[in-house]
């Protein structure tokens, strides 16, 4: 109720956060003219879908739902749909997940490739700032910048890259987390 893991990743076009509360919501339209919505956590039936629900609508927010998993290898055909989703969504936007940790850094630092940007850039968006756990099993969302950073960036654009080289398989049978980072971040801290 009281924590914000509000932050700007491309200004005047992008913004991300924890799950934000109605009225956490409304402070930050009025501030930041946010006009989309994009809850990373995915379609599920619970009251924290249906409030933001409810609440962009009564603010006039396109909402739009995109899961992305914060313990398992980014899907090729989610990073795409979130690019397709990237080049027309009505903005200044708002991504969120639960905690503004893990999916909505993968998120972030997916936005900052898609301008451009390079795959350390992307991957400070993971970090203890926001409340990611690296050595976690959310830490296989670093491994994904690492990945195309060892094997595609400066010789493959980032899409190019994620539609021909990219291979989920590879990355998920060669990242490791540690027991305790793990209890940590999912017991303690209970991290969907």
């Amino acid at each position: 109720m009281v924590w914000d893991n509000f932050a700007e990743i491309i200004p005047g076009r992008l913004y991300r956060s924890n799950h934000p509360l109605p009225g956490r919501l409304a402070r930050q339209v009025r501030r930041h003219g946010i006009r989309t919505l994009v809850n990373l956590r995915g379609e599920k039936p619970n009251g924290s879908n249906t409030l933001s629900l409810d609440a962009a609508r009564r603010l006039g927010l396109v909402h739009e739902f995109l899961a992305f998993e914060s313990r398992g290898a980014p899907h090729r055909d989610r990073i795409l749909r979130f690019h397709d989703l990237y080049c027309h969504m009505a903005t200044p936007a708002l991504i969120h997940c639960k905690s503004g940790a893990d999916r909505a850094g993968l998120a972030a630092g997916l936005a900052i490739l898609f301008e451009g940007g390079t795959a350390a850039e992307a991957q400070r968006q993971l970090s203890w700032r926001f409340g990611h756990v690296r050595s976690s099993r959310a830490g296989i969302l670093d491994a994904f910048f690492v990945h195309y950073a060892s094997t595609g960036e400066g010789h493959l654009p980032f899409l190019d890259w994620v539609r021909t080289e990219y291979d989920e398989t590879h990355l998920r049978q060669n990242f490791a987390a540690t027991g305790v980072a793990s209890f940590l971040n999912d017991w303690v801290l209970r991290r969907e």
